[in-house]
């Protein structure tokens, strides 16, 4: 008898817990194809930026009043901003033409930490076809005047806002930075989120010594990433009623499956494909299967949560006992 590979994720049932993650790879339809053939259950394309959506609407507003003071007709003659073939316009066209080719769903993305008019576009993938959105908070407070309470509330009122406006489940993406997450994510949830991605990767700036200036930088993540999410979601699973995807050190077979055994509904990739290509994707899966076959699981749904927090025989192995464990076992090489 097969393994049974599917997974649910979002309420959506995806034929495998596999999800190509947010990259230049899911940005274009044939990308998206690839993706599809390498047996992915889903894929999420790179993020629509609140700064992007505004400034081309600024460039909108600036042609409409360009000489309207002096032909008042002269707005007449630019399309309304729905109509506008800008940059978001071309994002919402890749989701309908994904919609029509492919079967696997399709979840944009939206970053954005404001709760201004660009989450009207959350409205559109909606209408465009979408299955789910994902709504990517990239934000790092840095001001010591700045409450945790101020914090957590704008990401509540994002969600809220666009849950006001959508009917297709909603993805959180978040940082690892909140002082207590299970708390939060219950928040999350009571504001709309169907689901938490875990976690978001902040670029992190360099020195440069030679010219003495800060250098942005973006490094591909590695295996060795995998244990804060992997931790998260052992505690979360089961305790908060929200699917969960992992996202940052998922590279490989072992990776996948911890993953699935600490309760994830959906691992993530994006790095891992950049460095080896989309069908990198594809031989995962095929040792993911191998092993459930080896150890004689029928399907993803048996083995998943059966290592998170709630089920395992020791639950402190995840909490501060697994510390103090470490640094007295801890032997030098």
């Amino acid at each position: 008898m097969s393994v049974d590979l599917s997974t649910e994720y979002l309420g959506l049932k995806l034929r495998s817990p596999l999800v190509a993650a947010a990259s230049p790879l899911t940005g274009d339809l044939d990308g998206l194809r690839q993706i599809e053939e390498a047996g992915f259950g889903a894929a999420v394309m790179p993020s629509l930026f609140e700064e992007q959506i505004e400034a081309e609407e600024m460039l909108v507003a600036k042609l409409q009043d360009h000489g309207a003071e002096s032909f008042v007709e002269a707005s007449g003659f630019f399309p309304p901003l729905e109509d506008y073939n800008i940059g978001p316009q071309k994002y919402l066209e890749l989701i309908e033409q994904a919609k029509k080719t492919l079967k696997i769903p399709i979840i944009p993305s939206l970053n954005g930490v404001s709760t201004g008019g660009w989450l009207w576009y959350a409205k559109r993938f909606q209408d465009a076809g979408a299955d789910a959105i994902e709504l990517n908070v990239y934000y790092l407070a840095t001001d010591p005047g700045t409450s945790c309470d101020t914090v957590e509330q704008r990401y509540i009122d994002l969600v809220s806002s666009i849950r006001s406006v959508t009917s297709i489940p909603l993805a959180v993406k978040i940082g690892p930075q909140f002082s207590s997450l299970p708390n939060f994510a219950k928040r999350l949830r009571e504001a709309g989120a169907d689901g938490l991605v875990l976690f978001n990767r902040f670029m992190q700036p360099d020195i440069d010594l030679e010219t003495l200036e800060v250098r942005p930088g973006l490094q591909l993540s590695t295996s060795s990433e995998l244990l804060l999410p992997l931790r998260w979601i052992a505690i979360l699973s089961g305790r908060v009623d929200l699917s969960l995807a992992a996202t940052t050190g998922v590279h490989q077979r072992d990776d996948v499956l911890k993953l699935l055994l600490a309760g994830a509904n959906v691992a993530t990739m994006a790095s891992a494909l950049l460095r080896n290509g989309i069908d990198h994707g594809a031989r995962v899966l095929t040792a993911v299967r191998t092993w459930l076959e080896e150890n004689e699981y029928e399907s993803v749904r048996q083995m998943q949560g059966s290592l998170s927090q709630r089920h395992s025989a020791d639950p402190d192995s995840f909490e501060r006992a697994n510390y103090m464990r470490a640094i007295t076992d801890f032997t030098a090489p």
